[in-house]
């Protein structure tokens, strides 16, 4: 199952009349393995933002995200002051949740202990495969797995860390935009 974009592709999700960019997103960006830190850290900063919405919403707002954050500099995100921080509840270009906003901050600061520690925060992350990413062909988004045993170890290494929005489904959906899953469903041009 999937959607049928406008291009005659079927995708997981995206590429209707109005959603193009979603469709992009599914086609250039989604189950891509990503290893520059930078973009870790981006994935991980939208993947939390997401937490009771939709992937969509998030994505629309992507660009003011990369704004508020400093195109997700993760050093600069670390130096925010709370007057910034406080600044950004009121801007329309990213979900203004106060919680949300500020767990930006103390995971950059964690991210940036955890690249001291490991050299990276990409060696330290995909060290949780013991091989190539799994690839899962479910039939449709209800087949699909929301966690999984390493999205389990993950969030609880980040949590214990004192990262905030990375419980184990945020964790599986951050897995699945990284390319640490191949969940591209049965049926879709990119699986």
């Amino acid at each position: 199952m999937g959607t049928i974009g406008a291009d005659g592709k079927t995708r997981c999700f995206g590429g209707q009349a109005g959603k193009e960019f979603y469709g992009d997103y599914h086609d250039n960006e989604w189950g891509v393995p990503v290893h520059d830190d930078r973009l870790l850290f981006e994935n991980l900063v939208l993947e939390g933002a997401q937490a009771g919405l939709s992937w969509e919403t998030v994505l629309r707002k992507r660009d003011g995200y990369r704004r508020a954050f400093h195109g997700f500099d993760i050093e600069r995100c670390a130096k925010m002051a709370d007057a910034e921080l406080e600044a950004l509840r009121e801007d329309a270009g990213i979900i203004r949740n106060k919680l949300k906003i500020y767990s930006v901050r103390k995971n950059a600061l964690v991210f940036l202990e955890m690249q001291k520690e490991f050299g990276s925060f990409d060696q330290w992350l995909w060290n949780h495969l013991d091989g190539p990413p799994p690839v899962n062909r479910p039939k449709s988004f209800a087949d699909m797995a929301a966690t999984s045993p390493v999205s389990d170890a993950i969030s609880k290494s980040l949590k214990k860390r004192g990262m905030s929005f990375v419980g184990s489904t945020i964790i599986y959906a951050y897995m699945q935009a990284i390319g640490m899953a191949d969940d591209h469903l049965a049926g879709c041009w990119k699986a």
